[in-house]
């Protein structure tokens, strides 16, 4: 097996929240001086610059994984992970299909750029991005599934848009649970009981390039999204390693 710290959870400049520093060849050169080699990009209702990060890794160690975070219905998010830009792409029209047809303002809510792999300005999201879609987060999981991706509740020991704050329960059917930076691995199941049992990934949600954790150590045969779910499982040699 082969060993890969790991950030499943990184925006870009698309997602309002986001700093302006959140460029490709910044993403590509900050996770590789942090010794991470696999990241997934999941920007807010968003998959439009996964492919400008891809190309700003091609020829790197960095493995990016295209990927999504879904706020739903119930105001979760949700990280929706996938093994290839034509999955992500094939979600993307389902999400756009039930997002509100609001505009964003960037005043208020900050700027939505699309760049390329340079971090070149292409164009602006004119959407608002950081809203909930109309779509469960049951229905949401059974189809990212459908589509061979993964989804994992976001940051769940959050006091916003996680399960826990807006449900108090972790509903059936989910393989993984994400956990922030400000909670213990160690110590997450006796804080919240509701998590126990769960497989847990832990992320930066970085939203600035100084937040990169690379808190995940998987070893993997390949850096793949099916290698991380037997990771998960422990099938074979997989593993992964949380910080105590």
């Amino acid at each position: 097996m082969n060993q890969f710290r790991a950030d499943l959870h990184v925006h870009t400049v698309l997602s309002p929240c986001a700093e302006v520093e959140m460029i490709p060849p910044l993403i590509v050169q900050e996770a590789l001086e942090r010794g991470i080699h696999l990241i997934a990009i999941t920007d807010h209702n968003a998959t439009g610059n996964i492919h400008a990060v891809m190309e700003a890794a091609r020829g790197t160690d960095l493995t990016v994984l295209p990927g999504m975070e879904l706020q739903t219905r119930e105001e979760v998010h949700l990280l929706c992970l996938f093994e290839t830009l034509e999955q992500a792409e094939t979600w993307q029209k389902v999400v756009d299909s039930t997002l509100p047809d609001r505009s964003n303002n960037p005043e208020f809510f900050g700027e939505q750029f699309i760049v390329d792999a340079s971090g070149d300005f292409i164009r602006r999201e004119e959407r608002l991005l950081i809203v909930s879609a109309e779509i469960g987060l049951d229905e949401a999981a059974v189809r990212v599934h459908a589509l061979g991706g993964f989804a994992i509740p976001a940051h769940v020991d959050r006091k916003a848009f996680s399960l826990i704050a807006n449900l108090g329960l972790v509903p059936p059917g989910f393989e993984a649970l994400e956990i922030s930076r400000h909670l213990k691995p160690t110590e997450a199941a006796v804080r919240y009981p509701q998590i126990r049992g769960y497989p847990l990934i832990q992320s930066g949600d970085v939203h600035r390039l100084e937040e990169f954790l690379g808190a995940c150590e998987f070893h993997l045969d390949t850096p793949t999204l099916g290698e991380i779910r037997m990771a998960l499982k422990n099938v074979g040699e997989r593993t992964l390693i949380l910080p105590s």
